[in-house]
C-alpha cells in the first residue's frame, strides 16, 4: 500500500543531518521553566517510551528539565486534546503517533481535536513496524498456520490491542481484510496492559509496536510470527515479513513524534526540533532505538506535516474498508 514510504523517512533523516547545531540561539529566552511532555497513553508502550526520550533530548539540549506526564484514556483522545487546548507558548507537549494523530480522525465521528488545524509539528523521532505475536500456548508457529488456526475455529482467537483505534487495532483489522479472517478484537488501556495477558494466553494475539514488544520476543516469553514492515528488521533477521509469510502486500509501519499546539512561535518550534535532532544524530541515541528495533527519523516540521496528512488519508481507507469500529 505504501510502496517507497521507508525510503522517504530514511531521506527526512538524512535531511535532519543537515539542520544547524544552533537553533536554540533563535528563541534566546526560552526556555525558563519545566516543560511538560503530555503522553496520551499508558507506560510501557512505544509513545511513552519514545516520549522520555525526546523529554531527555529536549532536556540535555536546551537546559530544563522535561516531565512526561501520562493522560491515557479513548485511544489516545484525552491527552491529545489536552495538548490541544494548551497555551502555545512551548511549555506544553505532546509525543503522539500514527493511532493519536492519523487514525483517531477517521474512527471517531466528534473527535475533539483536528490533528493539522489544532498542532504544530515539531519532528517526527522514530519509525517502527509492529509484530504479529502470539502467546507461546498457540500451536500456530507461523502467518499461514494462523490463518489456517483462525479458518477451522475462529472464536478461539482474541486479538488483543493497546486501544480501539490505535496502530495495533488497524493493523490487526487490516490483516484481517487482507488475509479473509475475522478475529475477536479485545481492547485494553494501554500497551503496557496487553503483554501480561498475552503472555499467560488469557489473549491469543496482538499487533504490537516493535519497541514494546521485542523485549517480550527476545527474552521467550512470546512468540513472533511475523513483522509488519515491507523488509525484515535487523534486530530480528529470522521474523518473516507478513507479506512474504502468507499475505501479499501486506504493510503496516506506524512513526512517534512531537508535537507542540498550534500557533507555538516558530522560533520556539525550531529550537525544540533542534534539540531533538542533534540528540538524535548522536551513536548512543541510535543505538538504544535500533535496539527497541525502532528507526530514527529526525524530520522538519513541514516534512512531518507532510507524513502526517499523507497517513490521515491512507488510514481513513483502511478504517472505511475494514469497517473498523470502537469498542
Amino acid at each position: 500500500m505504501t510502496a517507497g514510504r521507508p525510503r522517504f523517512l530514511k531521506g527526512l533523516a538524512l535531511a535532519a543531518a543537515c539542520l544547524p547545531t544552533a537553533v536554540a540561539a533563535a528563541a534566546p529566552d526560552y526556555p525558563r521553566r519545566t516543560i511538560r511532555m503530555i503522553v496520551a497513553f499508558t507506560p510501557g508502550g512505544g509513545t511513552d517510551i519514545t516520549g522520555r526520550i525526546a523529554a531527555q533530548a529536549i532536556a540535555e539540549g536546551l537546559g530544563q528539565p522535561v516531565v512526561v506526564d501520562n493522560r491515557p484514556g479513548s485511544g489516545g483522545i484525552i491527552g491529545t486534546q489536552m495538548a490541544a487546548r494548551a497555551l502555545p507558548d512551548g511549555y506544553t507537549l505532546i509525543t503522539g503517533g500514527t493511532g493519536s494523530h492519523a487514525i483517531n480522525p477517521a474512527l471517531y465521528k466528534d473527535i475533539p481535536y483536528d490533528p493539522v488545524r489544532d498542532f504544530a509539528p515539531v519532528t517526527l523521532v522514530a519509525s517502527t513496524p509492529y509484530l504479529m505475536v502470539v502467546t507461546n500456548g498457540l500451536p500456530a508457529k507461523s502467518v499461514r498456520e494462523f490463518i489456517a488456526l483462525l479458518k477451522s475455529d475462529p472464536s478461539r482467537i482474541n486479538m488483543a490491542s493497546s486501544g480501539s483505534g490505535g496502530m495495533p487495532h488497524l493493523a490487526g483489522e487490516l490483516f484481517q481484510l487482507m488475509a479473509g479472517v475475522k478475529m475477536t478484537h479485545v481492547p485494553y488501556k494501554g500497551t503496557g496492559a496487553v503483554f501480561p495477558d498475552l503472555i499467560s494466553g488469557q489473549v491469543q494475539v496482538t499487533f504490537g509496536d516493535l519497541i514494546a514488544a521485542f523485549p517480550h520476543v527476545k527474552g521467550g516469553r512470546l512468540r513472533a510470527l511475523a513483522i509488519t514492515s515491507p523488509k525484515r528488521v535487523a534486530s530480528l533477521p529470522d521474523v518473516p515479513t507478513v507479506a512474504e509469510a502468507g499475505v501479499p502486500g501486506y504493510e503496516a509501519v506506524g512513526w512517534f513524534g512531537v508535537f507542540a499546539p498550534a500557533r507555538t512561535p516558530v522560533p520556539i518550534v525550531d529550537a525544540l526540533q533542534g534539540a531533538i535532532a542533534r540528540f538524535l544524530e548522536r551513536p548512543d541515541a541510535r543505538e538504544r532505538f535500533a535496539g527497541l528495533g525502532a528507526d530514527v527519523v529526525a524530520s522538519r516540521p513541514a516534512e512531518f506535516a507532510a507524513v502526517l496528512k499523507a497517513d490521515i488519508a491512507r488510514w481513513a481507507r483502511v478504517v472505511k474498508e475494514s469497517g473498523a469500529k470502537v469498542e
